[in-house]
């Protein structure tokens, strides 16, 4: 049986991608190890799948002064030395990297042992891990055929963003007699990813009584972020984060605003969600969420709003309006050629395994 790596951490979004990939690799009798940080989001989101977890020790980006940096270079270095013993031990064909701090000295080591690594960029531009990380990289499989043009050409690879299947599989009548909601009554899905976003939460809970005159709402408000006081308010669902619910409260849902990371975007243009993107400002993220949703903009999937202008934001009119247009924005995405991620990674992945010969 062939051992494949995956590694990849720090944020959901940098795990998502990898697990999608787990059903189609047992079936072809791969065997899945996944390293990752001792604390990460990654243990947390792979603990119940069966899968050999093995954690070292990481660095972490950090966007302002902490005297913890000047610790994280030992840090990485101390990770790579563990590394290089787990994949000695393991003896993988294939290092499949989503990026994330913590897949940088998985990767080096690779390099040591002539393990070849196919990294995955899921933003339109290359995270720092992974362009730290390029060097040691075979090839970089990309989500945008956009960022193709910002690598080596030798490298670059457009595969689309592997997606869960379980994404193509919500009932969009499953959950409505569990909120009691209405069929006939439009529902808007809020989320502001794994750890939400408190400048969406308090614009949504400042038009609260306008949006809930016209649409039943789900709010995924992020952890230790739900609005007590609003708990019994009819039409009106808050929930820290949803994970197994997620398909079917897409699956139900007609208009849908959101933060602009990758995995996000994509599961809505994919299930045709008409949307209203709110990405992080550069001054809490290295701005690739604003590049996304500016994209996606241009191509017409999506209406953005800056971060900024949440507060003075119309934002019940702006709902209002997308769902009244949500014929256009359902037509354009339809025009959209997304490629099938998982098959596209796979195929990479067998052709290195094939010609190492393994």
């Amino acid at each position: 049986m062939r051992t494949i790596v995956l590694t990849g951490g720090g944020s959901a979004g940098h795990v998502m991608a990898n697990l999608a990939l787990v059903p189609s690799l047992r079936e072809r009798d791969w065997n899945v190890v996944y390293i990752g940080s001792r604390q990460g989001i990654e243990r947390q989101l792979t603990q119940n799948l069966d899968i050999q977890y093995e954690a070292v020790a990481t660095g972490k980006l950090r966007r302002y002064w902490d005297v913890e940096n000047l610790k994280d270079p030992f840090r990485v270095l101390k990770g790579v030395a563990q590394s290089y013993k787990l994949l000695r031990r393991h003896r993988p064909a294939v290092i499949f990297s989503k990026g994330g701090f913590v897949a940088l000295p998985v990767v080096v080591a690779a390099k040591f042992l002539r393990i070849p690594v196919i990294l995955h960029e899921a933003d339109l531009t290359l995270g720092l891990a992974n362009r730290l990380a390029l060097p040691f990289a075979a090839k970089v499989a990309v989500t945008f055929p956009e960022t193709a043009a910002h690598l080596p050409p030798a490298k670059a690879v457009y595969t689309g963003l592997p997606l869960r299947k379980e994404v193509f599989s919500g009932s969009r009548t499953k959950l409505l007699a569990t909120y009691q909601f209405s069929p006939q009554c439009p529902i808007l899905l809020v989320t502001g990813g794994s750890l939400g976003a408190q400048n969406i939460n308090q614009a949504i809970w400042r038009q609260l009584a306008q949006l809930t005159a016209r649409f039943q709402i789900i709010h995924l408000c992020g952890k230790e972020k739900t609005n007590g006081s609003l708990q019994a308010m009819p039409g009106y669902i808050q929930m820290e984060y949803a994970q197994d619910e997620m398909p079917h409260l897409l699956a139900m849902s007609d208009v849908v605003i959101s933060r602009a990371g990758s995995n996000t975007i994509f599961e809505l243009l994919v299930m045709k969600k008409p949307n209203i993107l709110v990405p992080l400002p550069a001054s809490k993220s290295r701005g690739d969420q604003l590049l996304n949703a500016q994209l996606f903009a241009s191509h017409g999937y999506s209406v953005v709003v800056e971060d900024e202008k949440l507060p003075s934001t119309d934002l019940s009119a702006l709902v209002d309006r997308v769902y009244r247009q949500r014929a256009v924005y359902i037509d354009e995405m339809k025009k959209a050629a997304v490629p099938d991620g998982v098959e596209a990674v796979m195929q990479l992945i067998s052709e290195y395994a094939n010609a190492a010969g393994v």
